[in-house]
């Protein structure tokens, strides 16, 4: 027996079965099996024979295809978004736009997407042609201004480089490609070093930081995390209240840094060490990092949570109005942090009531972040028949690929 193929096969009955709402006598019943088979196939301990997958599929009004097919099925495939396939092909293959541009108009581009990025729930679909274009304008704007005589220009120019490779690794990041996300900080770390920006350069350490962190590398990422952080805290830096927000949120990087590698006590300790700052500066956007008492807030839950303590994580949630983040991507975070916790505590129920949140915010979060996939298989798999019925057509309203 091809027991990938059985698994593959049996998780897929499952997840339509709980979707359509039936129990597994009824399905059996109609199918022409007995309960134990079904309990079999479902678990993956048999490999049903094409007669009996095609009367399940018949039950569960499924193509058989979608049980067959070598690859993912047509809600387990990876996210083909037209986001994704475009953006690769940009930060790959660019083909550099060679018209003049006007710096103030890709400022107020550049600017734009970001505004988006950070408020629209449909920012996926919406960026899915802006990036591509953006990345060509300013690829063929560096070529232009390769021999210009004015270093003020190209200077100007590199700052909105690295703005753009910011948001282009964000993006990439929650798209699952950590590879095009870290390809976008090394990009944005040239362009702030080419800028001489002190500031830009912290952001994109920030960037890299987390990049490393989405790539299991928490020492590589608290590395770099506190010297960028170290780099701010020249006197002159202390009274730049950007550059203290800067300075703040690399130290929640570092800290998530040392929850990932089980140093929960420094982890604990840094955020402490953030929450004077974030009174400093209020709510604070410098180049789009949001920081501030709020987000600090969010990083304590996002600790615990990474410590192992979810009872303490979904404690300390409760205090947070999470609604006064100006983005909708760490609100997102946020609220997958408290699914998580409920998934630990097996409280399966009030994980599900987050996650609807998650999709009356922000639907094509749901659809594209692999940490919202990763919450929503396990309430599949592992919630009662109401829970796990509700997840899956919550996965099949929004085409997550669970």
């Amino acid at each position: 027996m091809d027991e990938k193929l059985a698994q593959r096969i049996g998780e897929r009955v499952r997840f339509h079965r709980v979707a359509a709402n039936k129990t597994q006598p009824v399905v059996a019943g109609l199918a022409g099996i007995t309960v134990d088979y079904l309990y079999q196939i479902e678990r993956g301990g048999k490999l049903p024979t094409i007669t009996v997958l095609a009367d399940l599929a018949r039950v569960l009004e499924q193509p058989v295809d979608v049980f067959l097919h070598h690859g993912p099925g047509r809600l387990s495939q990876p996210v083909t978004s037209t986001a994704n396939d475009e953006l690769y092909r940009a930060l790959t293959s660019p083909v550099a736009v060679n018209s003049p541009v006007v710096l103030d108009e890709l400022d107020d581009d550049i600017g734009e997407a970001w505004r988006t990025w950070q408020t629209s729930p449909c920012r996926y679909s919406q960026l899915a042609d802006t990036l591509p274009r953006l990345i060509a304008t300013v690829e063929g704007a560096l070529l232009t201004h390769r021999g210009d005589d004015s270093a003020t220009e190209r200077r100007i120019l590199q700052r909105h480089a690295a703005d753009l490779y910011a948001l282009v690794r964000t993006v990439m990041k929650r798209l699952g490609r950590v590879d095009l996300s870290l390809l976008a900080a090394e990009r944005a770390i040239r362009a702030s070093r080419d800028a001489d920006d002190p500031l830009r350069l912290a952001v994109s350490r920030w960037n890299l930081a987390q990049v490393l962190l989405a790539d299991n590398e928490p020492c590589g990422a608290e590395t770099i995390a506190l010297h960028g952080a170290e780099e701010l805290r020249g006197t002159s830096a202390e009274k730049d209240l950007d550059a203290v927000a800067l300075r703040g949120s690399l130290l929640l990087v570092a800290a998530i840094a040392a929850a990932r590698r089980g140093d929960r006590w420094t982890a604990h300790d840094r955020v402490r060490l953030v929450e004077p700052l974030a009174r400093r500066t209020g709510e604070r956007n410098t180049l789009w990092t949001a920081f501030g008492p709020t987000n600090v807030k969010m990083f304590a839950v996002s600790v615990a949570m990474q410590t192992g303590d979810a009872a303490e994580g979904l404690r300390l949630a409760e205090q947070v109005k999470y609604e006064g983040s100006p983005s909708i991507e760490r609100r997102v975070a946020f609220l997958l942090d408290q699914a998580k916790g409920y998934e630990q505590r097996r409280d399966f129920a009030s994980a599900l009531v987050v996650m609807a949140a998650v999709e009356r915010q922000a639907p094509e979060d749901v659809r594209h972040r692999p940490a919202a996939h990763a919450v929503l298989r396990q309430l599949v798999r592992r919630g009662r028949r109401t829970v796990a019925g509700e997840a899956a057509r919550l996965a099949i309203r929004v085409q997550a690929p669970i």
